[in-house]
């Protein structure tokens, strides 16, 4: 039977160690700095204090995402915990599907 777009083989876990530590080098950098400058949630939009706001990788490192300027964005916590491992795809389908239960 074919696999289906939930399906993924996890990367290896010294793989995402690595890019964790990419990623926490990267937060402390100008550039995130001034990505985050804006206190915007790249997700929902709302102003998130900068002590609050969290970096979240659009490809998930548990999906074979990096830890790169391109695949890193400022985001609420809310946002965050709730996109978990899903692809940028994904997360607009399950936003769409709660919207319409409202």
């Amino acid at each position: 039977m074919g696999r289906g777009y939930l399906d993924f083989d996890a990367p290896e876990e010294s793989v995402i160690r690595a890019e964790r530590s990419k990623a926490r080098a990267l937060k402390k950098t100008r550039w995130w700095q001034q990505k985050t400058s804006s206190g915007l949630c790249y997700y929902c939009g709302k102003n998130v204090s900068y002590k609050k706001i969290t970096m979240d990788h659009l490809v998930p490192l548990a999906r074979g995402g990096r830890s790169t300027k391109e695949n890193l964005v400022p985001s609420c916590k809310a946002c965050n915990t709730l996109k978990k491992s899903m692809l940028p795809l994904e997360w607009m389908e399950y936003l769409e599907k709660i919207a319409g239960k409202k």
